[in-house]
């Protein structure tokens, strides 16, 4: 335990020197030019290693990534659309993603719908009181989606009739006599999905809460009251003077937790696999990647989930300007 520490310890203080060492070359490196230039370099030196290092790390792969999409399972010969035409002519896939796409649909609707909630509700308690209710919400935010997944996998654990039900579900309903089901397998309705989209929105309203009620406390108090002394009620100034003075914060946590949900990969890997029709993209890249070995249809689902992002990036950079512009 305690040469583990040691390493850690060591890695980070050899980062950090590597990091005050590169700017100080840096920095030393612009003192070699003329005055006037050495203040125009400075700025585009400092930013040169973050730079080089989306270049390194985000770029590059990305790229590649693009490149691979068109070549076989073995990234050497070129296949054209084929990957492409595969995928999207496989029914497999197609309901892969009608899953992706109820994730997108209510997860991050239903998170920030709980999370305005909770922030308004908890902003009429006393100080203490709000405090713990809003701790008590975060608390899962600081557990990692695999953790969680564990945890929601007792919940839903089935045992066979007669044998005691340590999951919290079937012991519920074993005690008015019904037998246990395999929650996780029941695939009507999309149920199974449904049940794997709570744990996210258990863990993401903590996120959505935190912002949103920041949002609301900066509502300014002169409007609300100017509301009440108009004869508006509760719900009036809710939906009429809350909702839009908060309007881009709601779009921003939205945005943010769409693009969270387009990647979501860890509690549907951890409890199911994408069995028993519960897959999501990521997950058919894993499955890809790592099961089948081809590096062709990996890299084209990476392509297609990279297409559907981007748009939605673009627009989340668009709402930042202009709350920028409107601050």
């Amino acid at each position: 335990m305690a040469s583990k520490i040691l390493v850690a310890l060591m890695t980070v203080l050899a980062g950090v020197g590597v990091a005050l060492a590169t700017y100080w070359l840096l920095n030393k490196l612009a003192e070699l030019f003329p005055d006037k230039l050495e203040a125009r370099a400075k700025p585009y030196l400092y930013i040169l290693p973050a730079y080089l290092a989306i270049t390194v790390y985000l770029l590059y792969p990305a790229v590649q990534t693009i490149i691979d999409s068109f070549r076989d399972e073995a990234s050497q010969n070129w296949v054209g659309l084929e990957n492409y035409t595969e995928l999207l002519s496989s029914s497999d896939f197609r309901a892969t993603m009608f899953n992706t796409l109820l994730w997108i649909l209510i997860v991050p609707a239903a998170t920030v719908a709980l999370g305005l909630a909770v922030a308004t509700l908890a902003d009429r308690l006393k100080p203490r009181a709000e405090n713990t209710v809003k701790t008590i919400l975060f608390l899962p935010m600081a557990i990692s989606l695999v953790g969680a997944s564990v945890v929601w996998n007792f919940i839903y654990e089935v045992r066979p009739a007669g044998q005691p039900q340590v999951g919290l579900q079937n012991a519920l309903i074993g005690v008015f006599g019904i037998d246990p089901i395999a929650w996780l397998e029941q695939s009507q309705l999309h149920f199974n999905s449904l049940l794997l989209m709570l744990v996210l929105v258990w863990a993401q309203v903590g996120f959505s809460m935190v912002l949103l009620s920041a949002a609301v406390k900066g509502v300014p108090g002169d409007t609300l009251e100017a509301a009440r002394i108009d004869g508006a009620n509760e719900k009036q100034i809710f939906f009429q003077v809350i909702v839009p003075q908060i309007k881009g914060t709601i779009i921003t946590v939205y945005v943010t937790v769409i693009i969270g949900v387009m990647k979501i990969f860890d509690i549907v890997y951890v409890m199911t696999n994408g069995n028993f029709n519960t897959n999501v993209v990521a997950n058919a890249f894993w499955n890809q990647l790592s099961t089948f070995f081809n590096n062709g249809a990996a890299s084209a689902i990476v392509v297609l989930l990279m297409i559907a992002v981007i748009p939605v990036m673009i627009y989340q950079v668009r709402q930042f300007k202009e709350q920028e512009a409107n601050a």
